[in-house]
């Protein structure tokens, strides 16, 4: 069987992804930059690493590709199909049978190829769990192994230090209780030579291609949590989102910790400001109701190149709201410090204001209010009910915050205001062009607060 009729099949099944990049894409080229045998018979597993271009932009791809002479009903959806041979071809990372080839790899720190599967030191480890796959998310793939950790197979992977690998791993030595710490993951050697501090030529950094960490099996998200506490007349979630605000500002004490921190000087601000400028003038073009506020936005944006403007940064969480934190019964964990994938990961790692996570948070209270109303836009006591309850929440939350961090988000001046507005217009992109019916949540936050 040859590499071209698996990349022929790939051509076709990719686009259709959730997390392929550009939906409705046509791909112009495919290449296979990568093709391990991991599991031979049947079924059998490659591990394909698939190099697309899409116009002059190249994207690559990881797919664990099965191949079996036929398909049990139960992953008739992960087909991609038919090989000359007549087997089919489907995502292996939807098979429990060959999800378990990798759990065992990372127990057996076996090298396969250029693959290198690794065990975080003291990791007790169940090589014979069972494995079920999750629901398909828009960036990766994730496998439960006995409900005890989960592998978040990343389908588009980058050289360098994994801020989703990297920031757990750091806190979780640290002690924190606040991460799903690492267990295990899966490497490869990224392309390119890197220079270390002494200016010699170093190893290059690796490809990051999987990483499994701690299971919380009976916690809940913060979004289904927070949701239905709007419809509930019981006592709704502003306990909740204060003791969120408390682990927030230990997370961010503690990324301090373990990472350090900086002033932005006048000119980095400066270039802040004008990259939010920017961003709002791009957004105009595919949200021309954001020209109503646009004056409103740009004074704010422009209050934080005063002079006297102190704009501390550091590492941070970079896509913080109520989906990414779990309530476990014992306090909040925190999820995905991996950032926007399409973003390039050394500007996922960089410094950036805490206050933006901040910002992300409060904008996730809003949207879990406004959601529920908008939902029901005839029930005026929920329209209210929803008002008070976003209210009680974000106030919570930075009362919460402030306790440790010992100073109140609310006070922060212009940059804490700045960011809510940026976040809301990314928002607004955002449902424009893949929610449209939910549009109506960032600009009504944007009207209110640009005013």
């Amino acid at each position: 069987m040859t590499q071209n009729a698996l990349a022929e099949l790939l051509a076709g099944w990719l686009p259709a992804q959730r997390w392929f990049a550009g939906s409705g894409a046509t791909v112009r080229q495919i290449g296979l930059s990568s093709d391990v045998m991991l599991a031979d018979g049947d079924p059998e597993l490659r591990h394909l690493i698939a190099d697309v271009w899409i116009g002059e932009e190249k994207v690559s791809y990881q797919v664990p590709v099965g191949i079996r002479a036929e398909l049990p009903p139960f992953l008739n959806s992960a087909a991609i199909g038919r090989l000359p041979d007549g087997r089919m071809a489907y995502d292996g990372a939807r098979d429990p049978a060959l999800a378990s080839v990798l759990l065992r790899g990372i127990c057996e720190q076996r090298q396969a190829g250029p693959l290198r599967f690794v065990r975080a030191p003291d990791a007790v480890i169940d090589a014979a769990a069972p494995a079920r796959a999750l629901p398909a998310l828009a960036s990766n793939t994730s496998i439960v192994f006995g409900e005890r950790v989960i592998l978040k197979v990343l389908r588009r992977p980058f050289t360098g230090h994994h801020p989703d690998l990297e920031v757990p791993a750091a806190l979780a030595r640290m002690g924190s209780c606040l991460v799903a710490a690492p267990r295990g993951w899966i490497e490869m050697p990224g392309s390119g030579q890197i220079a270390d501090v002494q200016d010699q030529v170093a190893e290059p950094e690796p490809v990051v291609l999987a990483i499994l960490s701690d299971f919380f099996a009976n916690a809940s998200d913060g979004w289904s949590l927070a949701t239905a506490s709007v419809d509930e007349a019981g006592p709704g979630f502003a306990g909740q989102a204060g003791e969120l605000g408390q682990a927030t500002a230990r997370m961010h004490a503690e990324m301090a910790a373990a990472f350090g921190t900086s002033v932005l000087s006048v000119y980095a601000v400066k270039d802040l400001t004008d990259a939010m400028t920017t961003e709002l003038r791009r957004a105009i073009r595919i949200v021309p109701k954001l020209n109503e506020y646009a004056a409103g936005i740009r004074d704010c944006y422009a209050a934080l190149a005063e002079p006297d403007t102190q704009v501390p940064v550091q590492r941070i969480h970079g896509d913080y709201h109520l989906a990414q934190v779990l309530h476990t019964g014992q306090g909040w964990v925190v999820l995905d410090f991996e950032g926007e994938p399409s973003v390039p990961l050394a500007r996922r790692r960089a410094f950036a204001p805490a206050l933006r996570d901040v910002a992300g948070m409060l904008r996730s209270f809003d949207y879990a209010g406004r959601h529920q109303a908008l939902r029901h836009p005839e029930d005026r006591e929920l329209q209210y009910r929803s008002v008070r309850w976003v209210r009680e929440c974000q106030d919570a939350f930075s009362t919460g915050y402030a306790k440790v961090a010992g100073t109140d988000p609310a006070a922060s001046g212009p940059l804490l205001r700045a960011l809510v507005l940026q976040k809301a217009v990314y928002e607004a992109v955002y449902e424009a062009s893949h929610r449209p019916d939910w549009l109506p949540i960032p600009l009504a936050a944007i009207a209110e607060a640009s005013r």
